[in-house]
């Protein structure tokens, strides 16, 4: 009798293990379908276009090192002069120009890799190709914005910092 009940339960079980196998989970990416290219949502290709920093400078914006951007919003509570502006516009300006081109390119790029998928004319070394390019490129942008942030810091006070700082609500004081 005890072999009889075990044996019914092992296959209750096995056939439940079945029938769970059996049906269909929606994917989380079923949305995604419809994106012209799906591996970038439409915000990311504006931002990408737009220059904009993505968080891709966040270890030196909460590190003490400010981005040109806030600190121009900034400017008038830090009591930068009109050269310091000039300066850290200048630094912006090139940071924003650089970016919207890397940015464009990588959105081109990611395009062409959707297209070949979509096409079914991508092989490995397309892929490699691409995607390698792709890193490199996203490499170059973080690049760009942490390297303003270095710029605009060497042209700040250690006092203008920590105001920065306190508005930004990174610190207390």
């Amino acid at each position: 009798m005890k072999h009889l009940l075990l044996t019914t339960i092992c296959l209750a079980v096995l056939v439940d293990g079945a029938a769970a196998q059996h049906q269909h989970q929606r994917s989380p990416y079923v949305d995604l379908k419809t994106r012209e290219i799906k591996a970038l949502s439409d915000e990311a290709v504006q931002e990408y276009r737009k220059g904009s920093g993505m968080s891709l400078a966040l270890s030196a914006e909460l590190n003490m090192y400010p981005g040109p951007r806030h600190v121009l919003d900034l400017a008038d509570v830090m009591g930068l002069d009109a050269e310091q502006v000039a300066r850290v516009k200048a630094i912006g300006d090139a940071m924003t120009a650089d970016a919207v081109g890397i940015g464009a390119r990588i959105v081109d790029l990611e395009r062409a890799l959707d297209r070949a998928f979509a096409q079914r004319t991508i092989d490995s070394t397309r892929l490699a190709s691409l995607t390698n390019e792709i890193g490199r490129l996203q490499g170059e942008l973080r690049f760009v914005h942490l390297v303003a942030h270095l710029a605009v810091t060497e042209i700040l006070s250690q006092t203008q910092i920590e105001e920065y700082e306190m508005r930004r609500g990174y610190s207390g004081h």
